[in-house]
């Protein structure tokens, strides 16, 4: 098991989240069980995946639950363009979030790619014992 908060892609998450809070409280009141509550949940569930595979104790699970946050990843990713296009968020805060959910995306593949390299070496050293 390992400890969810010494990840940096947990961290990077986290404030990514926290921004968009800040950003959605400006959204329309009518948004508020909408767009606004979509946008939050896909957010938050990328830093809560990340917490709940931590908490697994094989690899394989860990990669599962690194995966569902990537595609928690992608759902917001269309909820940024979405509030940019309905002119909900400022261009220079889609900006900054595009790019910062980017650089999570990158960090998310990166991890999940570790953590199959680590089974197939456990794989292969199984095999061979």
């Amino acid at each position: 098991m390992r400890n969810y908060r010494d990840l940096q892609v947990c961290a990077k998450a986290h404030s990514l989240t926290l921004d968009l809070y800040k950003i959605s409280r400006a959204f329309p009141r009518e948004e508020m069980y909408g767009l606004t509550a979509q946008l939050r949940r896909a957010a938050a569930s990328i830093g809560a995946n990340l917490a709940e595979a931590c908490g697994r104790r094989t690899s394989s699970e860990l990669a599962r639950f690194v995966r569902i946050a990537m595609g928690s990843a992608s759902e917001l990713d269309y909820h940024l363009l979405l509030c940019r296009d309905l002119e909900l968020m400022k261009e220079e805060d889609f900006n900054r979030t595009s790019k910062n959910l980017v650089e999570v995306r990158k960090m998310l593949t990166a991890f999940l790619s570790s953590i199959e390299e680590q089974i197939e070496v456990k794989a292969k050293a199984a095999a061979k014992g």
